[in-house]
């Protein structure tokens, strides 16, 4: 059954997926990824997406993005339907709305820190001087502050993974989506960087849709919703502890 309607005076969901069915074609065969998913993600909300390996997670989590298209149903973005949007006006909408951070950071070797978080910004038109100014903020905002002149290959996975969440955040997106974060981190580093999800969505209401399998990532949210062959299984709120 879908989530229920906003209540007059409510803010609408940042995300709502009503009906999502996704189903990739090998040959003769149809394999359902998704099946009739609704979902709504509010602002502000701290959230992990689990489920074991084929649940349907990562494929959830691109529909979101608009990193791929629902066989049927729909997915609405910050009052936006993707459905309706022209491969320029999606990709618009990333730029403008979502964050990513991925397991692999996608970060440009050939950049520094700071210049791989300008790049978003750079895309969006942004002055020179703005841009560095929001990107050095951002760096420091995740504890790389000395760090912005640096390469990826100088930088450890969790600094790199760290302006990947700087990146995701400097045009100050509706929503984070990050694909399983920690899963290429020691235990350490992996466990800071949760705190710092945990205090960005603490302390500046960023909202994150976390895909992962990380318990201590799962812990952490204030919000867990599983994933079983496509469905939504379980949705659970809860107090999360922020120090």
């Amino acid at each position: 059954m879908p989530p229920d309607a906003p209540a007059a005076g409510e803010a609408a969901p940042i995300v709502s997926c009503r009906g999502v069915v996704k189903r990739y074609r090998m040959g003769a065969i149809e394999a359902p990824a998704l099946n009739g998913v609704d979902l709504d993600i509010a602002a502000g909300d701290f959230a992990t997406l689990a489920g074991p390996s084929g649940s349907g997670k990562t494929t959830l989590l691109n529909m979101i993005g608009g990193l791929d298209h629902p066989t049927a149903g729909e997915v609405i973005v910050d009052g936006v339907r993707l459905g309706g949007l022209d491969k320029d006006a999606l990709t618009d909408l990333r730029l403008r709305k979502i964050g990513f951070v991925f397991q692999a950071y996608n970060l440009i070797p050939v950049l520094s820190a700071v210049e791989n978080v300008e790049f978003v910004l750079q895309l969006q038109g942004v002055d020179a001087a703005e841009r560095r100014r929001r990107a050095v903020a951002a760096l420091k905002d995740v504890g790389l502050e000395g760090f912005e002149n640096r390469r990826p290959a100088y930088m450890s996975g969790g600094q790199q993974q760290r302006v990947a969440v700087a990146r995701a955040l400097v045009a100050k997106p509706a929503i984070v989506l990050a694909d399983e974060p920690t899963a290429n981190l020691d235990s350490k580093t992996a466990e800071d960087l949760v705190a710092l999800m945990a205090r960005l969505n603490h302390e500046a209401g960023v909202t994150f849709l976390i895909g992962t399998h990380d318990a201590r990532v799962i812990a952490r949210t204030r919000r867990h919703i599983e994933m079983t062959d496509g469905r939504i299984t379980a949705d659970e709120r809860r107090a999360a502890a922020f120090a």
